[in-house]
């Protein structure tokens, strides 16, 4: 259900960490899917935190990307 790894995005190094189930869940799940559990790091500085809740959206071009594709993958 953890996953981590990271991605290169524009030239940046895009770290996250991921939560995921196998049935999405509409209370605590991104848009009521899968992921409950979400961070990504750019460079080192997290730059979208999610926890069943959002406390730190992204809002840059690079995390915004990033977290399109992990919303891809996992979601």
């Amino acid at each position: 259900m953890w996953n981590k790894g990271s991605l290169n995005i524009n030239g940046m190094e895009c770290t996250y960490w991921v939560k995921h189930y196998e049935e999405p869940s509409e209370e605590y799940g991104i848009d009521g899917g899968r992921i409950s559990k979400l961070e990504i790091r750019v460079n080192g500085k997290t730059t979208c935190s999610y926890e069943r809740g959002w406390e730190t959206e992204p809002e840059d071009e690079t995390s915004q990307l990033a977290f399109a594709a992990m919303m891809q993958k996992f979601n």
